[in-house]
């Protein structure tokens, strides 16, 4: 592995780069022309570009596009996408870049990137390669060995699985990231609670809930997890959105959205940790980074450092 300023520096000096874009994405398929003519005006060049209309391409593109050894690869897209890339950049000798054309652009938010197409392409421009935390959560039901799946944002169980596989895409692309509350407003009243354990080494704490997250980045839904909360701070936060009561959940919920950038994860979550184990019952379907994965119980973990990005200079790298 490369030190962070010498795969800046190939980056730099005409390495191999290489652009794919979901075309499928929220903004994709609007903005991949323009998108491609601010990297050429920014004097960004690609060996190749992938515009991607089809998702189940996208584990192929990324094994064919690793194995020619990039030094850079931009992804645009939604946080799906980035979770796909993540999937097969985390630990590797590359840095990735994020154009952000999604409906939420959560991890896009959590390493403080501009959300506006022609600052993000001044990013990959002008910023620098930081390397941040990624999560890893295995599943129970799989064999030992099995490599389980890295996310880069979080990892939900409750109501927002739910949400993530009924939100129409046609109303993602009127409404923007309101459509996952106008959804989950719509499936609340029928939403049962469930009751998870929670394992960190010794601890155990049970409890009851609509809602349980465990997050490496900072963001959830488009808004800030807590006024402290990092993609680059060496730990998960587990934390849940109310209890049994659908009212509360509502409340949680709203002050999340309302009150997330002035509170602490102190004052947010129910633990910090580096690892931890889930149980719920009844087992529930995880959701990983927006893609429905396996089941609970499951084990996660944090990976430091393990995923090289290209963020801007002011971007805090420890």
């Amino acid at each position: 592995m490369r030190s962070k300023p010498q795969l800046e520096a190939a980056i730099r000096n005409g390495g191999r780069a290489v652009l794919i874009v979901n075309t499928r994405s929220r903004r994709g398929r609007r903005y991949f022309d323009e998108a491609g003519r601010l990297l050429d005006e920014a004097g960004l060049r690609f060996d190749e570009v992938f515009p991607i209309a089809d998702p189940s391409r996208m584990p192929e593109i990324f094994r064919e596009t690793l194995d020619s050894d990039p030094d850079l690869v931009v992804v645009g897209g939604g946080d799906g996408t980035v979770k796909e890339a993540v999937s097969h950049v985390a630990e590797r000798d590359v840095a990735l870049g994020l154009l952000p054309l999604g409906t939420t652009n959560n991890f896009a938010r959590s390493l403080r990137l501009p959300l506006n197409l022609a600052r993000a392409v001044a990013v990959l421009r002008d910023g620098k390669v930081a390397d941040v935390d990624v999560g890893r959560v295995r599943y129970d039901a799989e064999p030992a060995d099995a490599p389980g799946d890295v996310f880069a944002n979080m990892i939900s169980v409750g109501l927002s699985v739910e949400v993530a596989g009924h939100v129409p895409h046609r109303l993602k692309r009127v409404v923007g990231r309101g459509a996952y509350a106008l959804t989950a407003l719509r499936l609340m009243p029928a939403h049962q609670p469930f009751d998870a354990t929670v394992r960190v080494g010794d601890t155990t704490r049970r409890l009851t809930t609509h809602q349980l997250n465990v997050a490496n980045g900072s963001h959830h839904a488009g808004r800030p997890i807590a006024a402290d909360a990092s993609a680059d701070d060496r730990m998960l936060a587990v934390y849940r959105l109310g209890d049994g009561a659908r009212l509360r959940l509502a409340a949680e919920t709203a002050r999340h959205a309302l009150t997330g950038h002035r509170r602490t994860l102190a004052q947010t979550a129910l633990l910090t940790t580096d690892d931890v184990y889930l149980e719920t019952d009844p087992p529930l379907p995880v959701d990983v980074d927006g893609e429905i994965r396996g089941e609970t119980p499951v084990r996660v973990s944090l990976v430091p450092n393990a995923l090289r990005v290209m963020v801007a200079q002011s971007f805090l790298d420890t």
